[in-house]
């Protein structure tokens, strides 16, 4: 899945996030832990972010699945994905005619991803937010090679619906608290976020859920929901362009 390059990010060098699996890329050429941060006041934020929704209990999603999806262009690709936990997060690692890997974040039936091309996600972060019915985003993230995960609560001061001004408050895996100014603008069909730590994502929203990839073009992002069965419904694009493309994966 996932772009063959987009320097979101959400994914690379040539944003193709929104362009292929087997033509999907993000691209990724480092490794090691995640350096991808939010810098807000005195503390550093690792780029992730996962929202959970105290009422429910997100499921195991950990295992080995066979997917199939289609890029923004609309040509098809399957290949395979090995999802692993690693504390707070998880890492996502696929196959699809090419390799990506990426960090996710669960929040009730949501997980949120960020990826890259390549053998790791270095650099990509995801923060998933629940919208409260007061328009709060309630959010978790985290960063690629970071286990531990962050919180980010960010109240609207301006705006309706899910654009609009807001101030922003988390605390990092570390514990430090920071705080932080939020614009969310329309993208066509998403969203970008813009946090006045000089961060900058691009967010999917599904139903009373947003989804945001963090690390430039670099990265690309995913949206799944867990169905019933256990089968991860997704919505995925990147950096470059404001199409989307679909993935199922199925557990093996």
């Amino acid at each position: 899945m996932k772009p063959t390059n987009a320097a979101l990010f959400l994914l690379l060098v040539v944003t193709c996030l929104s362009g292929c699996k087997t033509a999907k890329t993000a691209n990724n050429s480092n490794t090691g832990s995640n350096e991808a941060s939010k810098n807000s006041n005195t503390s550093t934020v690792a780029e992730t972010a996962n929202t959970t929704n105290p009422t429910t209990v997100t499921p195991d999603i950990a295992g080995k699945y066979n997917v199939t999806g289609a890029n923004p262009t609309g040509t098809e690709y399957a290949g395979t994905l090995q999802v692993i936990k690693r504390g707070d997060v998880y890492q996502f690692r696929w196959n699809a005619g090419e390799q990506y890997d990426g960090v996710g974040v669960a929040n009730g039936n949501i997980v949120a991803v960020a990826f890259a091309n390549g053998a790791d996600g270095k650099g990509c972060g995801v923060i998933d937010y629940a919208i409260q019915s007061d328009g709060t985003l309630d959010g978790k993230w985290g960063s690629w090679g970071v286990n531990e995960g962050g919180t980010e609560k960010a109240t609207r001061t301006s705006g309706s619906g899910l654009v609009g001004q807001y101030d922003a408050s988390g605390k990092n895996p570390d514990g430090k608290e920071y705080t932080a100014k939020l614009t969310v603008e329309p993208a066509v069909n998403l969203y970008r976020f813009l946090w006045s730590n000089n961060t900058e994502g691009l967010g999917i929203k599904r139903g009373e859920n947003v989804a945001v990839g963090i690390g430039g073009s670099r990265c690309g992002f995913v949206t799944y929901e867990i169905q019933s069965d256990g089968t991860l419904d997704g919505i995925w694009g990147g950096y470059g362009s404001e199409k989307t493309g679909t993935e199922k994966a199925t557990k093996q």
